[in-house]
């Protein structure tokens, strides 16, 4: 019967499948490859129990597939299921969240459940990661671990997912890994957090290897002491001894001959002896120019694997993974508007540090509050943040900028020209005016070549409709904020 009963049920998730794949091509008609890649691409169909639901991957994605296509989705399903079931439509947070059997990381013994009372009377469980087992934390905490840093509260996307791919297989201890791992990216965008995720886990995973974490700064610290004790000795014992060695801001070492020179006969040791080593970078190995030729070229002969700035789906994203822990904390739902984690995302493009700075100062101001304030009130909270980091930027160097960019002249920008391939760049140009000088909306219509106010109020609006809506706009956004803000 238990052999019936499982094919019965693989039968029922093949047929929803099939159902899903169904709605989804007729989508991609309807809504175009752009807008359903944006939207609807990261979405995916999850069974509980009895139940079907989609799963989109952040709020915000399920806000918009709910106002804009949830009836037509219903329609299609309808047209398509023999079996007549309901399709219910849920963040990824929320299913997780709503489901006792989720997948949690390794380090997750288990969740204390917190409820918190929604608007209808029903409850939603926000899962709160405990530690790790007493040793391994106690362990990863004396290495200096950091117990909020684990692959559970890290947030994955296409800059990130072959890093976060990387890393669970050497956490699991998989074989066939390329040695050493290389991370390497900007300066806020995960790397220290993907190490320590993977350091509890594989301690998580076989707690009889060891298993050794240690920054760049402590390792050349810890050196030098060491050969003024006249006890080197001990020292690389204590590393060379590692299953697993864990290197964060390996470019530290940089410029400093006899900790380059240890750290090479270290790396050359483990690898020969069949054990592994993972490091974090700032730049790609080819690019620490200052580094030893020969240590540099050890770093390439692994895999390098580069983390890119995150996109704005990934942004909002980790947004929405920080609001639920800061609101477990705090004990208060994890919902805020829209326009407000929208607002965070297309601000603070530059790290995910500041990201989450922005939406800490909210939350300290506010608390629980939150889910009522208006983009105004937090934009007021954080105009001081704003104005401490904000470069001066000029109407004139934003047009010339998005000029480069879309490969036009500047002049083309502020002339009467109403094509296409003009008229959208000169939106785009008079969005970025708006969103990052503080001319108001008459004084950027006369810089844009005498046009009125509504004209400039019409192409913000506009985009800031298509940055949802148009991944190659949001790109192109992310792309000219970075350049104007250095």
């Amino acid at each position: 019967m238990m052999a019936a009963g499982g094919v019965a049920s693989s039968v029922v998730e093949t047929q929803a499948a099939a159902v899903w794949s169904t709605t989804c091509a007729a989508l991609k008609r309807e809504l175009g490859e752009a807008t359903y890649g944006s939207w609807l691409g990261q979405a995916v169909l999850r069974e509980r129990g009895d139940e079907l639901c989609l799963v989109a991957a952040t709020g915000v994605a399920r806000d918009w597939i709910r106002r804009h296509a949830w009836r037509r989705i219903g329609e299609l399903w309808a047209q398509n299921d023999p079996m007549g079931r309901n399709l219910e439509l849920k963040s990824r947070m929320e299913f997780e969240a709503e489901t006792p059997n989720a997948p949690a990381a390794p380090v997750v013994l288990k969740a204390e459940p917190m409820a918190a009372p929604l608007a209808d009377g029903q409850v939603i469980e926000i899962e709160v990661p405990l530690q790790a087992a007493p040793v391994a934390a106690r362990a990863g905490r004396q290495q200096g671990l950091q117990d909020r840093f684990s692959f559970e509260t890290f947030v994955a996307g296409p800059a990130n997912e072959f890093a976060f791919a990387v890393a669970r297989r050497v956490a699991a201890w998989s074989d066939g890994h390329f040695n050493p791992v290389i991370f390497h990216g900007p300066y806020g965008f995960g790397k220290t957090h993907l190490l320590n995720a993977l350091a509890w886990e594989a301690m998580q995973a076989a707690p009889e290897k060891r298993v050794v974490y240690i920054t760049a700064e402590r390792f050349t610290s810890t050196f030098v002491k060491a050969v003024q004790d006249r006890s080197t000795a001990a020292f690389k014992d204590e590393l060379r001894n590692a299953d697993l060695l864990l290197i964060d801001d390996v470019q530290f070492v940089a410029g400093k001959s006899s900790t380059q020179e240890e750290l090479f006969h270290t790396l050359l040791a483990l690898v020969e002896d069949g054990r592994r080593v993972v490091m974090t970078a700032d730049r790609s190995p080819a690019e620490l120019q200052e580094m030893e030729p020969r240590l540099r070229s050890h770093l390439q002969a692994g895999l390098v694997c580069g983390i890119e700035p995150a996109d704005r789906t990934l942004r909002l994203g980790i947004l929405e993974r920080k609001l639920a822990t800061l609101a477990a904390q705090g004990k208060f739902m994890p919902s805020a508007r829209p326009e407000v984690l929208q607002f965070l995302a297309d601000r603070f493009t530059d790290s995910v540090r500041e990201l989450e700075g922005a939406l800490n100062t909210l939350v300290a101001r506010v608390g629980g509050e939150i889910s009522r304030m208006t983009l105004d009130e937090a934009q007021a909270i954080l105009r001081p943040n704003l104005a401490c980091n904000e470069r001066r930027v000029t109407v004139d160097q934003i047009q010339k900028t998005v000029a480069e960019h879309y490969q036009l002249k500047q002049a083309d920008l502020i002339s009467e020209r109403r094509a296409r391939v003009v008229a959208r760049p000169r939106q785009v140009a008079m969005w970025l005016a708006k969103q990052i000088t503080t001319r108001s909306l008459p004084d950027i219509g006369r810089r844009f070549g005498g046009r009125d106010h509504t004209t400039v109020l019409h192409a913000v609006r506009r985009i800031e409709a298509l940055k949802g809506e148009d991944p190659m706009i949001a790109r192109d956004l992310d792309v000219l904020l970075r350049k104007l803000r250095g």
